[in-house]
């Protein structure tokens, strides 16, 4: 049965999901990592990681459910942005319940800027001569970008930042650096808010 899905694109296989139940449980199988990688980018007050990967299940569920090749013709990019979008709603459903503000969640997924479609991820991850973030925005911009994070930033947080862009989770991190896991949190919830204050003052020199 696998195999004869295998041969299928995605956007084939989506169209098949809403009548066929393997194929379903097949492409929501497939987009697993993407949720799990989505949801790692963000921090729900009050919750934990696994309500963040079942948001963003129930995100892909609804890109399968709603998808139209007439209208969208890519279905990875559709089921991203439904995946987000699931999981922000979520966030902002438990703020909202907690009287916090809503922008008490801060995400290294987030957009440099409104009208760039690069994220605070891509600029983390510079580190070879070729990569394609340099080309759209050039090399002296992102580096001197990428620099002015990392200085930002205490020994610690630059220590847990790497950590964790290479993939470790929160109790992952706490034993390579002997921290609670809370501390974890709490260094990746400051080096959030630190890189987005310097990517708003960036946007601001700009203007």
């Amino acid at each position: 049965m696998s195999n004869t899905f295998l041969s299928k694109n995605d956007e084939q296989l989506a169209i098949l999901a809403l009548t066929d139940t393997d194929a379903m449980e097949f492409l929501m199988k497939k987009y697993n990592n993407l949720v799990r990688a989505r949801a790692r980018a963000y921090y729900l007050i009050g919750g934990d990681k696994d309500d963040l990967i079942q948001e963003g299940m129930i995100g892909l569920y609804k890109a399968i459910r709603d998808f139209d090749i007439n209208k969208v013709p890519n279905f990875s990019g559709f089921a991203d942005l439904c995946v987000k979008r699931q999981i922000i709603t979520a966030i902002k459903t438990a703020t909202r319940l907690k009287h916090g503000p809503l922008n008490s969640y801060i995400s290294f997924y987030k957009n440099l800027s409104d009208d760039n479609d690069l994220e605070i991820i891509d600029i983390l991850k510079v580190d070879s001569q070729n990569n394609p973030e340099e080309l759209i925005m050039g090399k002296e911009f992102v580096y001197e970008l990428k620099k002015k994070m990392e200085s930002s930033l205490s020994k610690f947080e630059n220590h847990v930042l790497a950590l964790y862009l290479q993939g470790l989770d929160y109790h992952e991190i706490s034993e390579k650096v002997h921290k609670q896991a809370k501390s974890i949190d709490n260094a990746l919830q400051r080096i959030k808010k630190k890189i987005t204050k310097i990517l708003d003052e960036d946007n601001e020199s700009m203007l």
